[in-house]
């Protein structure tokens, strides 16, 4: 069934599992990481998590025109689209090295994974 046996097999299972270990660890330290967005030259900025969660909107008075506010909701889903942006980069460079050998483990698909 697998070359090299049982012991190969085990092998495997248990290098999964550290895989695994890592990846959820990976996740974790993402989730308490932050990035930042900004819009209209740094007039709106979008803080999100690593996880790409929104925590925090900052926007510079000069931003609001209460004639306008078009444009104020233009600028921040551009700052919150930046921040994503740069979230999900975070996220492929973190979790990328890890995540890349989990789900074809020797061959194997694991679910879940």
């Amino acid at each position: 069934m697998f070359p090299g046996g049982q012991g190969d097999m085990q092998s495997l299972l248990e290098q999964a599992a550290q895989m695994q270990q890592q990846l959820i660890q990976a996740q974790e330290e993402l989730s308490r990481m932050e990035v930042e967005g900004t819009s209209g030259g740094g007039l709106v900025t979008a803080k999100v998590t690593g996880a790409g969660d929104l925590v925090g909107l900052l926007i510079a008075p000069e931003a609001v025109d209460p004639d306008d506010t078009e444009t104020l909701a233009d600028l921040i889903v551009a700052a919150v689209r930046d921040a994503t942006s740069n979230a999900q980069e975070l996220a492929a460079a973190k979790l990328g090295p890890v995540a890349g050998g989990l789900g074809d483990v020797g061959g194997l698909q694991l679910p879940g994974l």
